[in-house]
């Protein structure tokens, strides 16, 4: 089984893929209000790496990642680049 972690443990942690590409960092996380599931980590002081990646901008045009595209969360929150295409 999976462990949570509270929200407030994932801000401002930094965004890197497997493959150790920093990304950003974690700004806030988005979720569905009636089932709770997440949906996206917004972004904030996205890498020129990050750009390239054309990403889905929220209203305010910061970067969000897929949440199902997380491996790890830990030190850093891990990302499969492979999930973003």
């Amino acid at each position: 089984m999976t462990e949570k972690k509270p929200h407030k443990e994932i801000l401002t942690k930094s965004v890197v893929t497997k493959e150790g590409r920093k990304l950003g960092i974690v700004k806030d996380i988005t979720f569905e209000t009636r089932t709770g599931e997440l949906i996206h980590i917004v972004m904030k002081d996205p890498s020129p790496y990050c750009d390239q990646l054309n990403l889905e901008n929220s209203q305010k045009g910061e970067a969000l990642i897929p949440y199902n595209s997380i491996i790890a969360i830990g030190d850093f929150v891990v990302i499969s680049e492979e999930d973003l295409m």
